[in-house]
């Protein structure tokens, strides 16, 4: 009896262990789950649509400014905050471009400059007032997104400025060219059965998959070695050969295109470095002390202040980032540039798991949450849905991500 007892403990134990793992992993792996279902949905119902060659292409497009601004939106509300004025500090940014371009024919080069910066003393004067005169950053914010709405109808004359000459509209239309021999790309487009297969695409999401898994083993096998819980093997390699299929099969697609678009370089580079500095410094986890606990990081000898004015400092930095793509993408710049915008980003960061209180949150689950809403709305766009339906749905999902993680706080007390 008592061996058969211990049988049955032992055989049951690895189950508990799994099932305890996901249970409080959720989070995780259910966006990632919901993303594959979104898209294989859309990729069924549009008939094959949305994952055709140009569509992959224009998805990243439309969402690359959306990306670009939830890298800045994750930290603000991992330090307990939010920015309500990076839609407004956008449009405002690309106006300030358009004006410098096409009216006063400054060059290219000093203009983005001038827009970066005239960006991070945007966020650090909304930063200032938030965290050494503890004003709540909604209302700041809220305030912001009002006066650099009004101040971009007042820089355009209420008029749209355009067009941007060709090596500004690089920044979001260009994609690089590609360094392999024309040969090469001719053969495997025989093998893969297409018109053509852009070499550089392809190899940089095979090198790019290899090296997500190569890390990730590395990362597995130290957590081994000293001991520290890691997830499930099953999991581990689930996880990790659905990430690498889909670089591989997306840069395919892109390939089999124009490539490599200019502003995917971007976003993959802020996504690495943004992804480094909160895991893997010391200020990314004194972000995360500010935003779990600000009383307690104050008393641990963090300087609180300091780390929320930087926080908006950087966030003014990447709405004007997004600013100049979306300037480039469309060409010209007009009053109403970077409208509500502000929502779909915030959204992106809730659907990717940060929390509401703070303290909470991860690069990739923002950019995969930014990726889930940009499926969402091509996915409907390509159905002919109605853009009020298409509100209400984001809504619902939006809403749905917060109760989710309502609920999963409520059961871990």
């Amino acid at each position: 009896m008592e061996l058969g007892t211990s049988k049955n403990s032992a055989a049951e134990t690895p189950r508990e262990g799994i099932g305890a793992y996901l249970a409080s992993h959720l989070r995780e792996y259910g966006l990632l789950l919901a993303l594959i279902v979104i898209m294989v949905f859309f990729q069924i119902v549009t008939d094959g649509t949305l994952l055709r060659a140009v569509n992959v292409t224009n998805l990243l497009l439309q969402n690359s400014y959306i990306i670009i601004m939830a890298l800045g939106m994750l930290i603000v509300i991992v330090s307990g905050n939010i920015d309500l004025s990076v839609g407004s500090v956008m449009g405002f940014v690309g106006a300030l471009a358009a004006v410098m371009i096409v009216n006063y024919h400054l060059p290219v080069l000093l203009t983005i400059v001038v827009c970066l910066v005239v960006g991070g003393v945007i966020g650090a004067a909304q930063g200032y007032w938030v965290a050494y005169w503890r004003i709540p950053s909604f209302i700041v914010t809220l305030a912001g997104m009002l006066v650099f709405r009004g101040l971009s109808l007042w820089l355009l004359a209420g008029q749209s400025v355009g067009p941007f000459p060709s090596e500004f509209q690089l920044l979001a239309n260009g994609f690089v060219p590609d360094i392999f021999p024309a040969g090469i790309g001719a053969a495997l487009a025989e093998v893969f059965d297409a018109r053509k297969v852009n070499v550089l695409a392809l190899a940089a999401g095979v090198v790019t998959a290899a090296t997500i898994l190569w890390m990730g083993m590395r990362q597995r096998s130290r957590n081994k070695a000293y001991g520290i819980e890691d997830e499930p093997g099953v999991f581990f390699v689930a996880r990790n050969l659905i990430v690498a299929a889909a670089l591989i099969f997306i840069t395919y697609k892109l390939s089999t295109f124009r490539g490599l678009p200019n502003v995917l370089i971007t976003m993959g580079v802020l996504t690495v470095i943004y992804a480094f500095i909160t895991s893997s410094t010391v200020i990314g986890r004194r972000v995360y002390a500010l935003g779990g606990n600000e009383k307690a990081a104050k008393l641990s000898g963090i300087k609180t202040e300091r780390l929320t004015f930087l926080a908006f400092a950087n966030m003014g930095v990447l709405a004007a980032a997004a600013g100049l793509v979306f300037a480039a993408r469309l060409n010209t710049a007009t009053p109403k540039a970077g409208f509500a915008l502000e929502l779909d980003v915030i959204a992106a960061v809730f659907i990717g798991g940060a929390s509401m209180s703070g303290g909470v949150g991860t690069i990739i689950g923002a950019v995969v949450g930014a990726f889930l809403m940009g499926v969402l709305n091509n996915g409907m766009s390509i159905m002919g849905i109605g853009i009020d339906y298409q509100q209400m749905i984001k809504g619902l999902v939006l809403l749905a991500a917060v109760i989710f993680d309502v609920y999963n706080k409520n059961k871990q007390r």
